[in-house]
């Protein structure tokens, strides 16, 4: 099945911007959405010149504004005539030590990765459930399967949660018209893996990108991008003492 017309949070940079770039390059029509405006208006410039026969449609939305989520999905779908596709992408990457003064930039990113999340499902299954069809995408991380010490407690702690929501509603929705897909991507270059200081095993931006929309288009219940080393990692860090992960602090 072809999903023609696919919405993606957080597209002003990063994976969202790489996503969007390749589902155009597939000739699909787009509805964007982030904080920064200014950015998606001129990824929209960038997207139509290069592929002129799509459609970009564009939003300013706060995902932290949880009532105005369902109203811009809404728009959106309105202008591209419905949608196929929801990506779940907009995410935050703070954090510290717990319990270390700075609780704010802690539950900054749970409430972004996690809650902020829970309300775009809650909108683009809404959606769906309407129309009887659609494919849910959750962008989760490697991160989600071991916890992590230090600054990465919380982030790691917001990513099981997206990944327990999204095997939560693949098993509810596995007879349904509707797909679920949980990504938990490995090492990309962006900008929040930069700030991260996770140097080792990343991937070029092109390249991991590529292993997202590859495990998109499948319609995947779960996958782990890119498949090296990612996918051995998975089954690996579970079974990790506890002395090697505190070192991923």
């Amino acid at each position: 099945m072809t999903r023609r017309r696919i919405l993606i949070t957080g597209a002003s940079s990063g994976l969202g911007a790489g996503m969007a770039r390749a589902f155009a390059a597939r000739g699909r029509d787009l509805a964007l959405c982030a904080r920064r405006v200014d950015n998606l208006e001129q990824l929209r410039a960038e997207l139509v010149t290069a592929h002129p026969g799509i459609t970009v449609a564009v939003r300013r939305l706060d995902v932290n504004d949880h009532a105005a989520v369902p109203t811009v999905f809404a728009e959106l779908r309105d202008e591209l005539g419905g949608l196929d596709r929801v990506i779940v992408n907009a995410g935050l990457g703070k954090g510290v030590p717990v319990g270390t003064g700075r609780a704010d930039a802690n539950i900054a990113t749970a409430t972004t990765n996690f809650v902020a999340g829970l309300a775009q499902a809650e909108a683009a299954l809404e959606i769906f459930r309407k129309q009887d069809s659609g494919h849910l995408v959750l962008i989760s991380s490697m991160s989600a399967v071991r916890g992590l010490p230090g600054k990465k407690t919380a982030y790691a702690a917001s990513k099981a949660g997206m990944t327990a929501l999204g095997e939560g509603l693949a098993t509810e929705l596995r007879r349904s018209p509707i797909a679920v897909t949980t990504l938990q991507p490995g090492f990309i270059a962006t900008e929040m893996v930069a700030r991260a200081g996770d140097g080792a095993l990343v991937v070029p931006l092109e390249k991991g990108v590529g292993a997202m929309v590859a495990a998109i288009e499948r319609e995947t219940v779960r996958a782990c991008v890119p498949q090296w080393p990612w996918r051995a990692l998975n089954l690996v860090f579970p079974l990790l003492p506890r002395a090697i992960i505190a070192r991923m602090g």
